[in-house]
């Protein structure tokens, strides 16, 4: 069965997804307030882009030159038994993992065949397991079913950034919308709304169903949608 996918996000009143130039404070207690609220929905894999995934690994690059000859484009699975999975959305290849965990969950990173044999070789140095959507864009269907059927995963949940959380939405992929709308007004249009579509493929909006809206004590509002 397919998992059941949730994309969680947190936005401004005017609906921007990115919390730079924000107060330090009013970003921790939003932050906390999102964690919390995720927590909920007792998800056993969390999806995030490579931008957000780069600075959760505190990305410093990795070593060149480890691949001594070409590696097969076949997945390469280390754990399948973890009781979290972070998966990193990252096509080509560029988040540099210190480890193979993000948050105390085990690292999955999701990427096409045209990825570097370098650092395919790197992920396997640092025990983080990988498997191939797509050989230059990748199928997100695929990637659902992947971790439906070889991970056991049940409920997936979206975090973003807004492109990813857009792709998925595009894709017909997300069962339920989670948005915490925060008391602010953020007002900077060259920054991206919480979803972001590919406009080359855009074909109609998203239709969804208001399952609830719930006031919070710091000002924000929950929202939480089902597919109609």
């Amino acid at each position: 069965m397919k998992p059941y996918v949730i994309c969680h996000m947190m936005s401004s009143l005017d609906g921007h997804a990115l919390t730079d130039g924000w107060d330090r404070d009013f970003k921790r207690q939003a932050g906390e307030l999102y964690e919390k609220q995720a927590e909920r929905f007792g998800f056993d894999a969390w999806i995030c882009g490579r931008v957000t995934m780069q600075e959760i690994a505190h990305d410093e690059g990795y070593p060149k030159g480890l691949a001594k000859q070409p590696i097969p484009r076949e997945p390469h699975f280390v754990r399948t038994d973890a009781e979290s999975y972070a998966i990193s959305i990252d096509p080509h290849g560029k988040v540099g993992w210190q480890s193979d965990e993000a948050l105390g969950a085990h690292v999955v990173e999701v990427l096409t065949e045209a990825v570097e044999d370098d650092y395919l070789a790197y992920l396997q140095s640092v025990g983080v397991s990988y498997f191939f959507a797509g050989r230059e864009s990748l199928d997100l269907a695929q990637v659902v079913e992947t971790l439906g059927s070889v991970l056991g995963c049940k409920r997936l949940i979206v975090e973003g950034g807004p492109h990813v959380s857009g792709a998925f939405v595009q894709a017909g992929l997300v069962d339920e919308v989670s948005v915490l709308i925060l008391p602010l007004v953020d007002g900077r249009g060259e920054h991206p709304a919480s979803f972001e579509m590919d406009q080359q493929t855009w074909q109609q909006p998203t239709y969804l169903k208001l399952e609830s809206a719930t006031p919070q004590e710091s000002g924000a509002v929950w929202l939480r949608y089902k597919r109609g």
